[in-house]
């Protein structure tokens, strides 16, 4: 009884469901954030501008425990530490000014599920308004609280630090402490759906969606830095959503309102559509350079992080699908930035290969992108985002198979990486390059052409593009010294079998 006197204390005093000029006003004079000379709001969440994987709890409770792909990714806590965090987190926000807002996640009527998000701070309020659904219904399924300056003490909590972010399966409650970067907030109802669609038979994927004027609808898989955004945010076709989607029997659906965006390096040039959506009054911008006393946004500079974000709503751009929903996708890419400069720029995957390359979910880090990487170093996210799956990712992969079995799409492996050689080396393949491969992908005449066979990854691959000769498909022909490359490809598909034996697939791509 105690513990409902407080919440209700709390949500009496709240300011509910602000219009973003009100949290405008709340957040520049609490100085939670600046204004930028375009109207952005820019926020910074220095030490944490990034998520906190380690800092991540799931609480072990009988009606999910024994579903829960427990390890590394998914911690247990108890049901006693989070009812004790819970409470002494309320206690913390009664003497705070809070925010909530009433909004919905899952686009699909059949799976909408109402969320209601109560944060500290004002920007994260508007965070939550741009990325979820703005439209609202009482009783909330879903509930998260956010409080940045609460800080759990690990001796007493069972956590690994101050910052923590516990997800309690059953009652859909996510608590956010000690941390300012508002990622935790979608991310951790991203992996709350990831738990419970599946159980509705509705596939959660990591990926971006959009759709062609001939009605056909494309996803694209790929963990961050490999272009899932970027390539979806097509003029010629319009977007279902930029990263979390669900398919069910009737076709695929977005689970947000809005874009979360990584922006360094951003130009007006190559993604035009991204560049004026996070100019726009109502976006929000973390961790970008200001130029002062202009405040214009240094999208190059990395001086804070490489990871500098932009939230707004999809309404920004100038083509979506306004009902964030399409029909069964016809064609699927798996992106990877191949650092080794080993796979070709893109191959047309087998059924067996399929499985394996969504397990692998590959990509690299780059010397310069996080501290101590020195050289190029292959990255294993299964499902391309292991830290967002609740359940064991052979769940998802076998879903995901019957999908595309049964409705007979495509699955393209698309390199945003390197050729010529590894990182250092050779050169990334240009975004023009790598849009057309898309292009001659969706309209079918990639497929038209002569294809061969990589020795090293058994991946078959187009002889040229349609349209694009300047690009070499082989990627062993556009290295000097083919020695080299053999001896680089076999390192590679090394680290692959060792990486797929862990789902006893025969180590085999």
């Amino acid at each position: 009884m105690k513990e409902a006197t407080e919440l209700e204390l709390v949500l009496s005093q709240a300011l509910w469901n602000l219009e973003p000029p009100a949290l405008y006003e709340e957040a520049i004079q609490r100085h939670e954030a600046r204004l930028a000379h375009s109207g952005a709001l820019v926020a910074y969440t220095a030490p944490h501008t990034g998520r906190s994987p380690n800092d991540k709890f799931i609480v072990k409770e009988p009606s999910s425990a024994e579903k829960v792909w427990w390890g590394t990714v998914n911690t247990p806590i108890s049901p006693e530490q989070f009812d004790q965090l819970y409470k002494r987190l309320w206690d913390h926000l009664k003497a705070k000014k809070v925010f909530v807002q009433d909004l919905e996640v899952c686009a699909a009527p059949r799976y909408r599920v109402p969320i209601r998000v109560i944060t500290e701070y004002a920007w994260h309020s508007l965070f939550a308004r741009n990325l979820f659904l703005r439209t609202r219904r009482d009783h909330p399924e879903i509930t998260v609280i956010c409080a940045p300056s609460f800080r759990a003490v690990p001796e007493r909590d069972g956590t690994r630090s101050e910052t923590f972010i516990i997800l309690h399966l059953a009652k859909k409650i996510i608590l956010i402490g000690g941390t300012p970067y508002a990622g935790e907030i979608k991310k951790s109802v991203f992996t709350l759906l990831n738990y419970l669609l599946p159980q509705q038979g509705v596939l959660p994927m990591h990926c971006s969606a959009n759709q062609g004027t001939d009605g056909q609808t494309a996803l694209f898989f790929g963990l961050s830095g490999t272009g899932k955004t970027t390539l979806s945010t097509d003029p010629d076709r319009p977007l279902i959503g930029d990263d979390e989607h669900g398919w069910s029997d009737e076709g695929v659906f977005n689970f947000e309102g809005g874009c979360y965006a990584k922006v360094i390096g951003l130009r007006c040039d190559t993604e035009p559509e991204i560049y004026h959506a996070v100019h726009r009054f109502g976006s929000i911008l973390e961790n970008v350079v200001l130029e002062e006393p202009t405040r214009k946004i240094c999208f190059d500079d990395a001086s804070i992080t490489e990871n500098t974000r932009a939230a707004y709503p999809i309404e920004f751009l100038p083509r979506i699908v306004p009902t964030g929903t399409g029909p069964h996708p016809h064609t699927i890419f798996f992106l990877t930035y191949d650092a080794f400069g080993v796979l070709p720029p893109i191959a047309l995957l087998g059924d067996d290969q399929v499985i394996s390359y969504f397990l692998l979910g590959y990509t690299a880090k780059v010397a310069g992108t996080e501290r101590g990487v020195a050289k190029p170093t292959a990255t294993f996210s299964p499902c391309f985002g292991g830290p967002f799956w609740p359940l064991p990712p052979l769940t998802y992969a076998r879903m995901l198979q019957d999908r595309i079995a049964r409705h007979r799409a495509k699955v393209w492996l698309l390199n945003t990486g390197t050729t010529g050689g590894p990182y250092g080396v050779g050169k990334r393949i240009s975004l023009p390059y790598t849009r057309a491969l898309v292009r001659a992908a969706l309209d079918g005449s990639l497929e038209r052409v002569p294809f061969e066979e990589d020795p090293h990854f058994g991946l078959r691959f187009p002889e040229h593009c349609p349209g694009l000769s300047a690009l070499r498909t082989n990627p062993q022909a556009s290295w000097e010294d083919p020695r080299a490359y053999r001896a680089k490809a076999q390192e590679l598909a090394q680290l692959f079998h060792e990486q797929l034996k862990r789902y006893s697939l025969g180590g085999s791509v």
